[in-house]
């Protein structure tokens, strides 16, 4: 049954088996050998990466729930040794929780217990594919030195390992019926990405939905999610359709969804358990075909343990998490972004500006990116609405640089020596009794003095 992508690939890619149920390992084996595949099979983890360091395997397919070594763990230990080696996972039907979370932190793809074949082999193929055809990085062309990503996905931009997590698993997730859960601090970008994931999934030719639930009152919000009727009960001259029925067939994305008040995360609740719902002051059941992205900047757990928010519609949310990497972690994303931003807002303002000056570069990079990308945008907005040449200078930038470590240092002795000093100048220069108020020894403040050039000071009395 060989695919033309495996017969472009020639028959000898080799597949490593790592499992614990010796009756699993042999029936793959031989099938896949069958197949015309190069089989290698490991009993656990342990065992795994001596045979993946020995001869490397095209592709890794391992059991989550084993002895010795897990398969998380032998997922990050085989991305220790080879970073781009591709892995997919094998779960229990029951537990597909538990193959989204191996992805996120490396895995490529899974499949579920008991082992459809042609699932496998499919699963397989994807893979070797996608590694086949994966072009080397590039340069970006204006100079940045920052590496083009090869599979970008929607208006996402990163090149960086963690990003490229995020597109595996967001393509994964995309086909499934399943909520979404995208949690990561303020401006990372989880819009975008709920976007992604529609635009990847088959209601793709259906309606995307927006609703931020912080920009709406709680009185506004449940009418704006499931609209309302007519009536002298709502006030309202004429009926109104909600986003979910405005997102039938599509996906609705709530962002913020931890500000949702405790009456309509009960309604909430009940949409996402039996699809349907009544518009407020109305009876009529409505039945709708909604996947629900929900987002937001909170930690959940710890609202529902607070009793803010319900912990039924958590689980409920969060059957897929997705957690979006703020930009500090994204290695040379920063300047990717910068460069892309400074492209697109040289084009709006109609201005020749090809790119950033070395200060600026190094000024884009020391940054900390408190706001992610959405502050990186907007700095790169105002520095090409102030350039008047054809190179951004650190001077176009709206952010002090990060501080040396010397700097941070010297600043932390100068604290220092004015809490000493104001201490003992408000005891009359007592060196006892302003070591018993700055809670140091007699002998640190004597040798601080000395340092400061003071040790001449006495008390006057």
């Amino acid at each position: 049954m060989f695919s033309d992508i495996h017969a472009a690939m020639g028959p000898t890619s080799r597949v490593l088996i790592v499992d614990d149920d010796a009756h699993v390992r042999a029936g793959l084996e031989k099938l896949l050998q069958s197949e015309g595949y190069l089989v290698d099979v490991a009993q656990d983890g342990v065992n795994a990466l001596g045979l993946a360091g020995d001869r490397r395997p095209d592709v890794v397919v391992t059991d989550l729930m084993m002895p010795n070594m897990d398969g998380w763990e032998l997922i990050r230990r085989l991305h220790q040794q080879d970073r781009e080696l591709p892995v997919i996972v094998v779960t229990g039907a029951n537990d597909v929780q538990s193959a989204v979370t191996a992805m996120r932190d490396g895995a490529d793809d899974y499949v579920v217990k008991p082992i459809d074949f042609d699932a496998l082999t499919r699963s397989i193929e994807r893979v070797l594919s996608r590694c086949a055809r994966q072009p080397p990085p590039q340069v970006s062309p204006d100079g940045l030195g920052a590496r083009l990503d090869a599979s970008p996905l929607g208006g996402l931009l990163g090149a960086s390992e963690p990003m490229q997590r995020i597109y595996r698993l967001a393509r994964r997730v995309a086909s499934a019926k399943a909520a979404v859960l995208i949690t990561g601090e303020s401006g990372t970008g989880k819009g975008a990405l709920a976007r992604a994931i529609h635009d990847e999934s088959g209601r793709s030719h259906k309606p995307f939905v927006a609703v931020h639930a912080a920009a709406l009152v709680d009185s506004l919000l449940e009418s704006e999610l499931f609209g309302h009727e007519r009536g002298a009960f709502t006030g309202a001259d004429r009926r109104r359709i909600g986003r979910f029925e405005q997102a039938d067939g599509g996906t609705l994305f709530l962002d913020e969804v931890g500000d949702i008040p405790a009456s309509t995360q009960v309604k909430l609740l009940r949409v996402l358990q039996d699809r349907t719902f009544e518009r407020v002051g109305g009876n009529d059941p409505i039945k709708v075909d909604v996947r629900l992205i929900a987002a937001t900047n909170r930690d959940l757990s710890a609202e529902v343990s607070a009793g803010r928010f319900r912990e039924d519609l958590f689980y409920r949310l969060n059957v897929v998490h997705i957690e979006m990497p703020p930009l500090r972690v994204r290695d040379d994303d920063v300047l990717l972004l910068a460069g892309e931003f400074l492209r697109r807002f040289a084009a709006e303002n109609k201005k020749n500006i090809v790119g950033f000056s070395e200060r600026a570069l190094e000024k884009l990079k020391s940054h900390p990116w408190a706001g992610n990308v959405r502050e990186l945008e907007n700095a790169v907005e105002r520095a090409v609405v102030l350039c008047e040449g054809q190179h951004i200078d650190e001077e176009h930038l709206p952010f002090e640089p990060a501080p040396s470590k010397m700097t941070t240092a010297a600043k932390l002795e100068e604290i220092e020596r004015e809490a000493i000093v104001s201490t003992l100048e408000a005891v009359d220069w007592s060196t006892s009794r302003a070591a018993e108020l700055l809670g140091i020894s007699v002998r640190t403040i004597q040798y601080r003095l000395h340092q400061y050039g003071l040790a001449g000071k006495r008390r006057r009395h």
